[in-house]
């Protein structure tokens, strides 16, 4: 069986055995990967360290049966002690994790492994607030995974904007004609914040009120929790509004 080689993201580990662990990995190539990491539970091991959550590694693996064989992995990213030395951070790192291994069980692409890398990294160095980090990379890898919300025109009949309606179950804003009644609103400041979420204008993002990124990050929550059959668990642990640390 054929050996290859792939820039990872680890998302998950679990324990096997005594000494293994069992990897879930966001490949740059290859899509989604699960594979064996044997003897990495031991003090001895040559990479144990490099092949812990958040972490990016250069890994050569071996093609197995049913889970592949980690041989090699050399750091590329070492996000990991950033990340979880910080609350904030770390259940925002979780989320994403998270978010990623369930997008790409339906669609892996380059794009979504550069758009995780870029968080994460991101998030180790404090660049912005982690749940703005959070809701831009959630915002992005919906679109990537073809469910862009429609922040401009409406989401239902395409009516030029701007509308002040946020329905989840419709994609995103809506007209009054087309939003059911009882249907959340939101102000100005709040729509702004989505549209600076989404296309990564930071300036717009960190100058925003409280009030205004709060909301947002609830809009944003409603939309990844509607569209992802299972929902993200770990949201339920991010903060409404991390700190810039």
């Amino acid at each position: 069986m054929p050996t290859y080689r792939d820039e990872v993201v680890i998302l998950r580990t679990h324990k096997l055995g005594e000494a293994d662990r069992i990897l879930t990995l966001l490949s740059r190539r290859h899509g989604k990967v699960r594979a064996v990491a044997k003897g990495v539970r031991r003090t001895s091991s040559r990479f144990g360290a490099r092949l812990e959550p958040f972490m990016v590694a250069d890994v050569q693996l071996y093609k197995g049966r049913s889970l592949d064989i980690v041989q090699q992995a050399e750091s590329l990213g070492s996000y990991g002690a950033d990340i979880v030395a910080h609350y904030d951070r770390y259940t925002s790192a979780h989320a994403m994790v998270e978010a990623a291994d369930r997008l790409s069980e339906a669609d892996a692409t380059t794009q979504q492994y550069f758009l995780l890398v870029g968080g994460l990294r991101a998030l180790s160095r404090g660049e912005h607030a982690s749940r703005a980090i959070l809701d831009s990379y959630l915002l992005r890898a919906m679109a990537l995974s073809g469910w862009a919300p429609g922040l401009d025109e409406c989401a239902r009949c395409g009516a030029p904007g701007p509308h002040d309606a946020f329905v989840a179950q419709l994609g995103g804003m809506v007209c009054a004609a087309c939003a059911p009644l009882g249907s959340a609103r939101i102000d100005r400041s709040t729509a702004v914040v989505l549209r600076a979420l989404m296309s990564g204008d930071w300036d717009a993002v960190d100058t925003a009120t409280a009030g205004a990124t709060n909301a947002a990050s609830g809009l944003v929550s409603a939309y990844a929790q509607w569209h992802l059959e299972r929902g993200i668990r770990a949201l339920s642990h991010v903060s409404s509004r991390g700190t810039v640390s």
